[in-house]
């Protein structure tokens, strides 16, 4: 009798824990989820990996990026391999905006068997788990880290966005071409891949162009800005250009502001950002950013994109949390939905969720999504040839476009 009881209690608390089961999940230990090596489905759920950060001096933009993949998920959960309908689950990490940290937080989405992963937003700690995914062999598509080293050297890191030679290149031109600059003065992060790079991208550019730069760094936990501000003024500096993190940027701004800066300020995709337009909102300043996409685009596909988001993120008070409070759509936003049906073109190519077929199945990737085409070249890099350049509009604190920008 105490035999048939305990079976009956067992098979109560399996059906419980089958009850709670869900299209999005935390890491967790490995599951019999994830098909077999050899292609071989064992089970109807195929995991996508989400490596971004939550929290940290990314976590505004990292949220941003994760609410496209999750919006993407909702709309297409389930993938064809083989004739049979697979179960789409995402498996989300908070990388911390940490390169100590995230090397963990891969390692967790390693052991919860995800087939690829998708991120991070920002390029250090993208560079910093690269080589855990590597010794797992699990594939990775970068949504908007673009420093080089994220791909070079490596055949598992792909990358859907455009990188910051071209990028820094292309700011210059904008400088150049809109300001008559000749002396920029470039402010980046001790230490901050992202910053470091793209600053170093744009002096290369800048200079090329005849410009002079004053380039300098600040040091972690900083938050006085204004001996920076005072020194680029001072010099006769033509452009501001700061392509730091939006917590540093936020204060940036105010202080700009509150010393009337009077130059034109730019940064990089980074400042693409509701974080920047609440804390321009009102000011005297002029501010400018490169990025991957655009709100306001009439293409047909973007435009149904950029509506449907919308109102996945109103219906939802923590998804409206998650942007910032508002339904602003971030470039970030835009380019997480296409890295997310990225990876279902390269599972559905590979006909398998082994991830190495995945792997291999990605170099012949061919789709085109909201933000344009997406092909990888010999370095896993998508070929991308222009950015969309946006100012602020400080009444409105909306973005406005301006131009969509190649290098000369």
């Amino acid at each position: 009798m105490k035999k048939v009881i305990a079976l009956s209690l067992a098979l109560a608390l399996l059906l419980a824990l089958t009850a709670c089961g869900g299209s999005t999940s935390s890491a967790a230990p490995a599951s019999s989820a994830a098909p077999s090596a050899s292609g071989d489905a064992a089970v109807d759920v195929i995991k996508i990996g989400v490596y971004e950060p939550a929290s940290g001096d990314n976590g505004a933009g990292g949220k941003q990026e994760t609410l496209g993949i999750q919006y993407a998920n909702s709309l297409v959960n389930t993938v064809n391999v083989g004739g049979k309908d697979y179960k789409v689950e995402l498996v989300i990490v908070d990388n911390e905006s940490s390169n100590d940290k995230g090397p963990s937080a891969a390692a967790s989405l390693v052991s919860s068997g995800v087939s690829i992963a998708l991120g991070s937003y920002g390029s250090g700690v993208s560079i910093a788990a690269s080589d855990v995914f590597a010794n797992a062999g699990i594939p990775v598509i970068g949504v908007t880290c673009t420093n080089p080293q994220v791909t070079e050297g490596n055949t598992h890191y792909f990358r859907i966005c455009f990188l910051d030679p071209f990028q820094g290149t292309v700011l210059a031109n904008f400088a150049t071409d809109s300001f008559s600059a000749k002396t920029a003065y470039s402010l980046a992060k001790l230490g901050d891949d992202y910053s470091v790079g793209l600053c170093y991208y744009f002096q290369q550019a800048f200079e090329a162009l005849g410009g002079k730069v004053i380039y300098e760094t600040f040091p972690e936990g900083n938050s006085d800005f204004t001996p920076y501000l005072t020194k680029a003024k001072n010099e006769g500096a033509d452009v501001f250009f700061a392509p730091v993190s939006t917590e540093a940027a936020a204060l940036i701004i105010e202080q700009a502001n509150a010393q009337s800066l009077g130059i034109p300020m730019m940064a990089g995709d980074t400042w693409d950002s509701n974080v920047i337009l609440n804390a321009a909102k009102g000011t005297k300043t002029d501010l400018y950013v490169t990025t991957f996409f655009d709100e306001g685009t009439d293409d047909e596909q973007g435009a149904e994109f950029v509506k449907g988001i919308k109102e996945w993120i109103n219906a939802n008070p923590t998804n409206l949390s998650n942007n910032g409070g508002d339904d602003t759509i971030a470039a970030v936003s835009a380019m997480g939905y296409d890295a997310y049906f990225t990876a279902l073109e390269a599972i559905k190519a590979a006909g398998s969720a082994d991830p190495k077929a995945v792997n291999e199945a990605l170099w012949k990737v061919d789709y085109t999504g909201i933000s344009g085409r997406i092909v990888f070249n010999e370095t896993g890099d998508a070929i991308r040839d222009a950015a969309f350049v946006k100012k602020v509009n400080t009444e409105t604190g909306k973005w406005e476009f301006v131009a969509i920008q190649g290098v000369n």
